[in-house]
């Protein structure tokens, strides 16, 4: 039998215990649990054939009744140091893989203090938000092929592109790449066509949390997203990270949103506070350069679940839907580099060096903590990239 040692001050602890899909020692990709800096192989520990699927879609579908007897012999397990012989595997020997089949992504933008500012940079003698905004929970339909697992580089975009001085619109790489530090939400349990999902039921369908890139071409997007919204400055790729955060990890974390005025509709409103207190922190080829404060959302995810489904949608196991950017109310706390450096009119330094926009070879890296039961801190991992020069239109 195997016992795993927990440092007091892990962010991976009996109070975390984040789901993942890895590979190792040349044996087919299964579900595991990080502990500390160790994994636990989950089929060779419960003896449940559902986690040697090479994703955790088969388990999440089984529901909040399941995921909790789960928990809570994993964590029986690991309190007698009870793991069968093999079970254990450390973080650095294993090879972390997309932890669940996405189905549909959707991808909101629930920062006030984000949609403000960019409403700023847009359009300076208007309001800042449009006028929907404060009424329902804005989004759009992403590309779900093209999300991609933490570690997995990023080619630079190409696509149409129009600067102001520009008389037509002209073809090439993305000069204006960015960055969006997100939480994204993973459905457990679907819907079916037809049926609303009421925000009271949040904790039954949702699963857990990640972390999320959503990369953005903002001169690509600028040209193209009038009147329909964003496509190729969005879809090309997504990161998100390797660990699935159970909301169950998230109970200390909850805290009532920031406010709501006017007060939304009756389908948005919460019997339950989801806001959830999550600090990020974004570096840029290793240099802190912002700590994005989750608590400072405007809408809930369980109002985002209500939106989405609202309209009879359907809902399936693996669906990501994603918050938009994070950003609070100081420069430092801006979850992408279109409003950190103000447009590219105020650039921040990087390595000594006055950055506005990603270069090849950067690499950006965010990760995120948030209160545990048990008093300390849980992390969510991170979600790492590096961009790739842009291949030639037509290549292979």
């Amino acid at each position: 039998m195997s016992a795993i040692e927990i440092p007091e001050e892990s962010l991976f602890g009996l109070d975390n215990l984040p789901y993942g899909v890895f590979a190792a020692g040349g044996a087919a990709p299964r579900a595991g649990v990080r502990v500390a800096d160790s994994v636990i192989d989950l089929a060779v520990a419960l003896r449940d054939e559902v986690f040697a699927a090479p994703a955790l879609n088969p388990f999440m579908a089984e529901g909040p009744a399941r995921w909790a007897a789960a928990r809570a012999r994993i964590t029986e397990l690991i309190t007698a140091g009870d793991l069968p012989a093999g079970a254990v595997r450390p973080v650095r020997d294993v090879e972390l893989r997309l932890p669940f089949e996405i189905a549909d992504y959707v991808d909101f933008y629930a920062s006030e203090h984000h949609a403000a500012n960019l409403g700023r940079l847009f359009r300076p003698n208007a309001d800042p938000l449009m006028p929907n905004w404060k009424h329902l929970p804005v989004g759009y339909h992403g590309r779900a092929g093209t999300v991609v697992v933490s570690g997995t580089d990023v080619v630079r975009p190409t696509g149409q592109r129009k600067g102001p001085d520009d008389p037509a619109p002209v073809f090439g790489p993305s000069i204006r790449l960015d960055i969006e530090a997100e939480l994204g939400f993973v459905v457990g349990v679907g819907s079916p066509v037809g049926t609303p999902v009421p925000a009271s039921a949040f904790a039954d369908r949702v699963f857990g949390a990640v972390l999320v890139n959503d990369w953005s071409a903002r001169d690509l997007q600028a040209w193209e997203y009038v009147p329909l919204g964003p496509h190729l400055g969005k879809s090309f790729a997504t990161s998100v990270s390797p660990w699935v955060v159970p909301l169950a990890a998230l109970q200390a974390a909850r805290v009532p949103l920031p406010g709501q005025e006017p007060k939304p509709l009756p389908y948005l409103c919460e019997t339950e506070d989801w806001g959830l207190d999550i600090d990020l922190t974004v570096e840029w080829n290793g240099e802190v350069v912002s700590r994005p404060p989750y608590r400072s959302m405007y809408w809930s995810p369980a109002q985002m679940l209500a939106h989405m489904t609202v309209n009879g949608a359907s809902t399936r196991t693996g669906d990501l839907f994603a918050s938009g950017t994070i950003s609070g109310p100081e420069r430092g706390q801006r979850g992408a580099f279109i409003e950190l450096t103000w447009g590219g009119a105020e650039p921040v330094t990087v390595n000594g060096e006055p950055r506005t926009f990603l270069q090849d070879g950067d690499t950006v890296t965010i990760s995120a903590t948030a209160p545990g039961s048990a008093g300390g801190r849980i992390g969510f991992g991170e979600v790492t990239a590096t961009i790739l020069p842009a291949r030639p239109a037509g290549a292979s």
